[in-house]
C-alpha cells in the first residue's frame, strides 16, 4: 500500500474538510448532525414544521404567554397563564392596567379607581360625586363580569387558550425554515412567513414536543412569549369579602 507523505495527508484534511463545509448546510453528513438528539422537526419542511407547532399548541393542557401584540388598533402587553377551564394573568392597554381570572364561564376582573373613573377625563364629561364614590371602592375589587354585558366577550378573549393561540400562532405567506437559535434554554428552529420575514416568524423547539416558544407577528404587530407548556396552574374563586357583583351590566368601564 502507498502510503501518503505528510504534507499531502495535511492537503487531503483541508480538502475534505472544506467540501464537509460547504454540504453541512444541506446533508450534514460530513460533520455534526444538527439534528442529532432533537424531536426531528427540524428535518421536516417549513409548512410540516409549522403544523406540529399548531397541533401540539391546541393539545397542550396549559401555557403561559407574555409580549406585547398589536390589533385592531389597539397594542395590549399581556401577562397570561392560559388553560382549557380557564386563565389568570393581567392586560396593559396604553391607558391602564387591570387583571383577569375566568373559572370556565365565571369572569372576574380587577383594577384601579382610575380605570372606573376614566371618563371623568373626556371632554364635556360630567362625573357625580357618587359615581367618584363608586370607582374608589370597586378599586382592587374583583368585579364579576356579566354575561350580559357587551365587555363580556372582549374581556373573556384574553383567557381564552384556543381563542388567544388560534389568533396568534399563524404565518402569512409561504413558509420557509430559518436560523436555529436557543431560547430559555432550548434549541429552536424558525419558521418564517413569506418574503423577507414579513409575514411573521415562529420559532418551534427541538426538544421534547415541538412547542411554539416565540412568535413575532406579521408587520411588526408585536412579539409574544410562550412557555410552561403543558404545566398546570391553580385556579379559585376570588375572596367573597373581594368580590362585587353588578349582576346584568358593569359599571362603564375603560374601553
Amino acid at each position: 500500500m502507498t502510503a501518503f507523505p505528510p504534507a499531502a495527508r495535511a492537503r487531503r484534511a483541508v480538502l475534505a474538510g472544506a467540501v464537509c463545509a460547504g454540504l453541512a448546510a444541506g446533508l450534514a453528513g460530513c460533520g455534526e448532525d444538527l439534528d442529532e438528539g432533537t424531536n426531528g422537526v427540524g428535518r421536516l419542511s417549513a409548512a410540516e414544521i409549522e403544523g406540529k407547532a399548531r397541533a401540539t399548541a391546541k393539545a397542550a393542557t396549559a401555557v403561559r404567554l407574555t409580549g406585547t401584540f398589536i390589533s385592531k388598533g389597539g397594542t395590549y402587553k399581556l401577562n397570561m397563564r392560559l388553560k382549557d377551564t380557564g386563565g389568570t394573568g393581567s392586560v396593559t392597554t396604553k391607558d391602564s392596567t387591570f387583571e383577569l381570572l375566568r373559572i370556565r364561564d365565571e369572569l372576574f376582573m380587577k383594577a384601579g379607581a382610575d380605570f372606573w373613573r376614566h371618563d371623568a377625563t373626556k371632554p364635556g364629561a360630567t362625573f357625580k360625586k357618587e359615581d367618584e364614590e363608586a370607582a374608589d371602592k370597586l378599586e382592587d375589587k374583583y368585579v364579576k363580569v356579566p354575561k350580559g354585558d357587551p365587555a363580556y366577550e372582549q374581556f373573556r378573549g384574553f383567557t381564552d387558550k384556543a381563542v388567544l393561540l388560534d389568533g396568534l400562532l399563524g404565518l402569512n405567506g409561504t413558509p420557509t425554515k430559518g436560523d436555529r437559535e436557543t431560547i430559555t434554554g432550548m434549541r429552536t428552529i424558525k419558521v418564517v412567513g413569506g418574503e423577507d420575514g414579513q409575514g411573521g416568524a415562529l420559532a418551534v423547539s427541538l426538544e421534547k414536543k415541538p412547542y411554539p416558544l416565540r412568535l413575532a407577528r406579521a408587520g411588526g404587530a408585536g412579539v409574544v412569549q410562550l412557555a410552561d407548556w403543558d404545566k398546570d396552574f391553580p385556579l379559585a374563586p376570588p375572596p367573597k369579602d373581594l368580590t362585587v357583583d353588578y349582576g346584568r351590566q358593569l359599571p362603564k368601564a375603560r374601553d
